[in-house]
């Protein structure tokens, strides 16, 4: 269940390591052609959008095309992509958020965690990577997830890193130019 990694990759210590007791774990991975300070800033946009499927994941709305000012503005306890918390961060390195417990989506999916990590690639520009804890609720709804969750996330999260790398491929100014 991953997808754009290396055995190296995956074998990397994540921010999100120990936060879910007993993961399963996924990862994902992509190159983007811009450097790494501008993947990151795109990053930051997960707090206004999902990036994925819009008619899916954001009630048909479009995920934002250009960098929103003061998103990058980023501090423990913000909402990313609406079920989620963003509990560390390392500017220009990483995000990491969890989901929010207390909505259906904690109920439906158990515990669970994500770091976006942005890493220079070995040709130039940056590696943006994702690792995925999650620990399954207990019983039927469980066993539910474990056969949907890893298949879906996989669809979902693969378009989102494809997006935020075509997005930050684009010809945007410098990531500073839009925060002021």
């Amino acid at each position: 269940m991953t997808w754009g990694t290396t055995a190296e990759e995956r074998a990397l210590a994540f921010p999100c390591d120990g936060i879910v007791d007993a993961p399963a774990c996924y990862w994902r991975g992509v190159t983007v052609d811009a450097p790494p300070a501008k993947a990151f800033r795109w990053l930051c946009q997960l707090r206004a959008a999902p990036y994925s499927y819009d008619w899916i994941d954001n009630l048909g709305r479009r995920s934002p095309q250009r960098l929103t000012p003061g998103l990058d503005k980023l501090a423990v306890g913000q909402r990313v992509m609406y079920i989620f918390d963003l509990v560390s961060f390392e500017r220009d390195k990483h995000i990491t958020v969890r989901l929010r417990r207390q909505g259906v989506f904690g109920q439906l999916l158990g515990d669970g965690a994500v770091s976006y990590v942005v890493g220079r690639a070995d040709v130039g520009g940056a590696r943006l990577l994702a690792k995925l804890t999650v620990r399954y609720p207990r019983g039927p709804l469980g066993w539910l997830m474990r056969a949907v969750l890893p298949w879906g996330d996989l669809v979902m999260m693969r378009r989102q890193l494809l997006n935020l790398k075509r997005l930050a491929e684009r010809g945007e100014p410098a990531p500073g130019a839009l925060t002021r």
